[in-house]
């Protein structure tokens, strides 16, 4: 009979928990804002240093370098001296259009006064 253990996997860096890896990736306050930002036709490091919230610079680097590191988003050379990159999300980055739309749609019902999105995050049908 197999015993059972306490041992935690050790590809997890918390617990084998769904939401708590995924919040490791994206559970700041600044990474679905890039996320968003990408989506809504921001693609250099320029564009997303300029959104209103205003994220400092070395977090801003530190955000991309992690949510391309994951696989949420993908960076492109568009000039080479000195070298610039645009970037754009994965098929895994779009996965979470759905979950963005839905925290707006959260968002807007419990805090009066919140914009309208112009563009509601599109999601692909399960169809086929």
């Amino acid at each position: 009979m197999p015993q059972i253990t306490d041992a935690k996997p050790t590809s997890f860096k918390r617990s084998a928990c769904p939401l708590t890896n995924s919040l490791e990736i994206f559970g700041d306050k600044w990474s679905l804002l890039i996320v968003r930002d990408i989506y809504f036709g921001k693609h250099r490091y320029k564009d997303f240093a300029q959104s209103p919230e205003r994220i400092p610079t070395n977090i801003l680097a530190e955000r991309l370098r992690k949510l391309q590191f994951h696989g949420i988003i993908e960076k492109t050379p568009y000039q080479q001296k000195p070298v610039r990159y645009s970037y754009e999300l994965t098929d895994k980055g779009r996965g979470l259009l759905p979950v963005i739309r839905e925290i707006v749609v959260w968002g807007q019902a419990h805090f009066e006064g919140t914009l309208m999105m112009t563009k509601a995050p599109e999601v692909e049908s399960q169809d086929g």
